[in-house]
């Protein structure tokens, strides 16, 4: 078995909770726009997941199946029972894991998850990653409030944890969710077993690595507010605050550093309220002064998405995803679900089964090579800018304008100049000129 570079280290953290090193993303950003905040009457979501520097993150595309009763369904560390019909998802998700950052279903629900540290200890053990979280509420939830509900019942009866990256070092949180579909959102925050939601109805809303709920609560666990009064966090009186009372007394410090970053995306999303459009969320996610877009340090960004979804239900919904690090330096590709879609296997990685170093016991001793055919392309690309610059940027420059052509066929399709139906294997187009412009 072929075992590729270590995984990059960071700078330690001299912070610990629980045992388990407070050794936080610097970063991870969801966005959503309802109308009116949106230019035209679609809901567009937004996200980019930042990820230690050098893993990998595919695209994949999972057909619907049907699953004979009392099937078992083997997530990234643990099995638990398969419902019976699940929708066709697409998700941009780190290689070595079951789970997935963000994604979107056939039914247009997108989900995307954040890292928190809250009061309620992170439980050592191997749980649902909250990535598995995303993907099982896109598998299973037909709405952004059915997918809720699939992930709080999952979560109550499996609880969360794990290890959350490629290493050998514990590394485990608890996580937040943005749910989106074509007519609302929902914020989904918990600590634990525990959690509370928030709905969103209109206009703009992010969330970063932070909790942000505090007494406009749309529904909670039933034991929340007993849990809290038990543990002296609440003393029962006047409104309950759920980010005042659950967020730790001593966050980690790169948690503390995200409210800088929360306020910024805030900043970003509240210019553009009114006028949000799926370039502007493009442009959001290629913000590097805000922090949003990270390329430095041991984490950065290694995968973006961005969705739009039209309220008119006779009208598809469209899924950008870049497939490779710094959506500054990639282009946002368009996925549409369609009855035959074309595998675009060049966006996803290696399998190697039993002897993957995640499957075996002691898990993560080694590493693989993940990397697919377009991360690859774009490494070397990557490499061939720094040295050769102008020839980089020409190459560059050709591939925004391949973006922003996509990006006016969309148009023009959601206007209803052409038909959708031609623009089902867009993506497979782009990721295969992609390559060939960096070959």
């Amino acid at each position: 078995m072929e075992v590729w570079a270590p995984l990059m280290k960071m700078p330690p953290d001299t912070q610990k909770m629980d045992g388990w090193m407070a050794e936080p993303p610097m970063s991870c950003d969801c966005f959503v726009s309802l109308p009116p905040g949106s230019r035209d009457d679609h809901v567009i979501f937004g996200k980019n997941s930042d990820r230690p520097r050098d893993e990998v993150q595919e695209v994949a595309y999972y057909p619907g199946t049907s699953n004979p009763p009392g099937s078992m369904l083997e997530c990234t560390f643990i099995q638990i029972p398969q419902v019976e019909q699940t929708h066709a998802v697409v998700l941009s998700k780190p290689a070595w894991m079951w789970g997935a950052e963000m994604g979107a279903n056939d039914q247009g629900v997108c989900i995307g998850n954040e890292a928190v540290w809250t009061r309620e200890p992170v439980a050592p053990g191997e749980a649902l990653l909250g990535m598995d979280l995303v993907r099982l509420g896109l598998e299973r939830g037909g709405s952004a409030r059915a997918a809720l509900t699939v992930i709080t019942d999952l979560l109550e009866q499996h609880g969360q944890g794990g290890q959350c990256r490629e290493d050998p070092e514990p590394f485990s949180y608890h996580n937040t969710f943005l749910l989106v579909d074509r007519h609302e959102a929902w914020v989904l925050e918990t600590a634990g077993r525990f959690w509370v939601a928030q709905k969103v109805s209109e206009g703009v809303k992010n969330i970063s690595n932070q909790l942000t709920i505090s007494t406009d609560i749309s529904a909670e666990h039933p034991e929340l507010r007993s849990v809290a009064q038990a543990q002296g966090w609440w003393d029962g009186q006047g409104d309950f605050n759920f980010s005042q009372t659950f967020s730790p007394e001593n966050p980690p410090a790169r948690m503390e550093l995200a409210k800088q970053r929360y306020k910024g995306g805030t900043a970003l999303i509240q210019q553009h309220n009114g006028s949000m459009t799926a370039e502007v969320m493009m442009s959001i996610l290629r913000d590097k002064p805000s922090g949003i877009c990270m390329d430095s340090g041991g984490f950065c960004t290694t995968g973006s998405m961005v969705s739009v979804l039209p309220r008119d239900t006779n009208l598809p919904c469209i899924h950008f995803f870049t497939a490779t690090p710094d959506p500054s330096r990639s282009i946002f590709k368009p996925f549409i679900f369609s009855d035959c879609p074309t595998r675009v296997l060049r966006v996803v990685s290696p399998q190697f089964g039993p002897d993957d170093p995640v499957r075996k016991q002691p898990r993560f001793q080694s590493r693989v090579d993940r990397r697919h055919d377009l991360y690859k392309a774009h490494q070397v690309a990557r490499s061939n800018m720094e040295s050769k610059p102008d020839e980089g940027l020409a190459v560059y420059d050709i591939l925004r304008d391949l973006e922003s052509q996509c990006l006016s066929e969309i148009s023009a399709m959601l206007n209803g100049e052409i038909p959708g139906d031609e623009l089902g294997d867009l993506f497979f187009d782009c990721v295969d000129t992609e390559i060939k412009f960096y070959q």
